[in-house]
């Protein structure tokens, strides 16, 4: 006990009760000790026995903590180090709080991206009607507020709104279902590249902005409907005709005041296909707007009864659209559109009618020809089977669905190792621009569209953990693919023999005389008549405008390029022309990691099997 010197339970060793000897004898004993101990001197030993641990000369070996005893020098050498560490801290804090802080900034956006928020820019300058407060170009006003009513023959009174095509006024339902149909699905495919670009709202509103006016140019709260308003405004100059229209006066659409004819059509099934296909991806892109979702649903279901009871090309009988935007068959669209309305309603009537393989065989889907595989706003069959090819890879719904969809993926397939260098089925420019169109002028609206196919079907492919594909015996990767639609959109950004980007404010050189009227014309308050902005367009200056994000018509199969407002094969920008470098750019854009949206396309789209039945009851004797 006398080398711990405490109870261990933490009283005094002593036990009063038991000394029973008083303070004097204490005090006495205590007295004749000392007297002793001066009679004689003592030893060491003996001294620290009457002197005690007070007096010692060595100091301790041990701390007493109270509840633990611990070596000396561990407990200074713990105190000194937690001393020391504290003043380290702070001082390390202080330097932190003094010094000015370097922020690691996000890395700079890649070219992609910069130049998606130009492009879409572009449909900014090409609205029609009462513009929106944030239309954010400068240059623009509101414009041709009287479309429909100024057309006596027509019974659709309100065409007010919507896109201008290109450099003229004309607004064609055709091509502008198109580019709507190309932005909304690429907003479904991408809505979360969108978003990190910062421009999924604005794609929304630009689609929003076309799909309105589409549901204007027909009686949208009808079951079933007879006429659809085509085309808006006429550009027919042949045989020399001087009346004013929309391509022999070179006017400010502000300005506009000669008449702008409304052409109806009452079998159009391409167009109203063409049509319902654009509300049907819009009603998924919307599909959180509930009410607005199903009046774009019920208008698409519409539009396509209409183009199957109304069979015939919207573009026949050599009418005005038939000039510019001739479609040449409308079995494409049936399957393009019957496949939209499917994943927008989940009906599979839709299906049944997009995978007929009599369809598919009048819309080429078993032959080849010059222009196979080459999505444009005429032939939507390459489209529509990447997009049904994409109902088999995720969702595999087998009989009796299987073979007609192992047809379109195997075609799908075909077309992929068409875009690539490695086979000749198109032409490139010394450039290494792809020639869908087989030097025809304006040339990139083909190559965007084909560009967004191959990043999307290499992000399918991703998806679906499928590493490539076959061409023939070769195996190729999923990289093969989004290479190629990266070297193509380089190539438009300016990686060209002439160093040119062909979007309109990308880059230190682009054309800089667009054939656009708008853009052509100062805005100087001065109010140009028919002729009077011919002097505009006959300018060799270049335009006081800039159409920022305009992508132009193209250079010519040997790389050339002329920057001449008049020649509007090389300087003239279209709504879907950009609507497909749009969608190429956002898919191009950003993380790689970032892939597809899988899912959202099939939120209509029910389980393609019966439900199981529910289990039985339990067993009883």
């Amino acid at each position: 006990m006398s080398m711990y010197g405490r109870d261990p339970w933490g009283g005094p060793l002593e036990i009063n009760a038991a000394d029973s000897a008083t303070d004097d004898d204490r005090s006495r004993n205590l007295q004749d000790v000392d007297r002793a101990a001066l009679s004689r001197p003592l030893d060491e030993t003996q001294q620290s026995w009457l002197l005690g641990p007070s007096e010692q000369k060595k100091k301790k070996k041990y701390v007493d903590l109270g509840c633990i005893i611990v070596s000396r020098k561990i407990f200074v050498w713990t105190v000194g180090t937690l001393l020391v560490s504290g003043f380290l801290a702070g001082f390390v804090t202080l330097i932190v709080k003094t010094v000015p802080r370097h922020h690691h900034a996000k890395p700079p956006p890649d070219n992609y991206t910069l130049a998606l928020h130009k492009a879409l820019m572009f449909f900014n300058a090409q609205r029609s009607g009462k513009l929106p407060k944030h239309n954010n170009v400068s240059w623009r006003g509101n414009s041709c507020l009287q479309d429909g009513k100024s057309d006596a023959s027509t019974t659709i009174k309100d065409l007010v709104g919507g896109y201008y095509d290109a450099g003229d006024a004309i607004k064609f339902n055709f091509p502008a279902s198109f580019a709507m149909t190309m932005l909304s699905w690429s907003v479904i495919e991408y809505s979360a590249k969108y978003e990190a670009a910062g421009e999924l709202n604005h794609v929304k509103e630009v689609i929003k902005w076309g799909t309105d006016y589409l549901l204007k140019t027909f009686n949208n709260s009808a079951d079933k409907i007879d006429k659809i308003a085509a085309q808006v405004g006429v550009g027919d100059t042949s045989g020399g005709s001087t009346t004013p229209n929309d391509h022999y006066c070179w006017m400010r659409p502000e300005d506009i005041d000669y008449p702008r004819p409304v052409y109806e059509c009452h079998s159009c099934t391409d167009l109203a296909a063409e049509m319902a296909a654009a509300l049907a991806s819009a009603s998924i892109v919307f599909k959180d707007n509930k009410a607005y979702s199903q009046k774009l649903v019920h208008g698409a279901r519409t539009l396509f009864q209409f183009s199957r009871d109304q069979r015939g090309r919207y573009s026949a009988g050599g009418s005005d659209p038939a000039l510019f935007y001739n479609s040449s068959s409308y079995w494409d669209e049936f399957v393009w559109g019957g496949a939209w309305l499917y994943y927008a309603t989940g009906n599979v009537s839709y299906l049944q009618l997009a995978t007929h393989p009599k369809l598919a065989k009048h819309a080429g889907a078993f032959w080849g020809g010059p222009d196979y595989g080459v999505l444009s706003w005429d032939n939507k069959l390459a489209g529509a089977q990447v997009l049904l090819s994409r109902l088999r890879l995720f969702l595999s719904p087998g009989y009796p669905y299987e073979e007609i969809l192992r047809t379109f993926h195997n075609q799908t397939s075909i077309v992929m190792c068409s875009y690539l260098p490695v086979f000749t089925s198109f032409n490139r420019t010394k450039g290494g621009l792809i020639q869908l169109n087989h030097g025809r002028p304006q040339p990139l609206q083909y190559v965007v569209n084909a560009a967004f196919l191959a990043a999307l079907f290499s992000d399918y492919l991703d998806a679906a953990d499928t590493p490539g594909w076959y061409c023939g015996p070769n195996f190729y990767t999923t990289d093969v693919l989004r290479e190629f639609a990266k070297t193509q959109i380089d190539y438009i950004l300016g990686k060209n023999p002439r160093k040119m980007s062909y979007v309109v404010g990308f880059g230190n050189h682009y054309p800089k005389h667009v054939h656009h009227r708008g853009a052509s014309i100062p805005k100087n308050k001065i109010r140009y008549n028919c002729k009077g902005g011919w002097k505009w367009r006959d300018s060799k200056k270049p335009n006081p405008n800039t159409l920022v994000g305009a992508m132009v018509a193209g250079p010519d199969r040997h790389d050339g390029f002329h920057d001449v407002r008049t020649n509007y094969n090389y300087t003239e920008p279209t709504l879907a022309g950009n609507a497909g470098l749009v969608a190429a750019l956002v898919a191009l854009s950003g993380d790689v990691s970032t892939g597809i949206d899988k899912n959202t396309i099939f939120s209509a789209v029910p389980p393609m099997f019966p439900t199981p039945p529910p289990p039985p009851a339990p067993w009883k004797p």
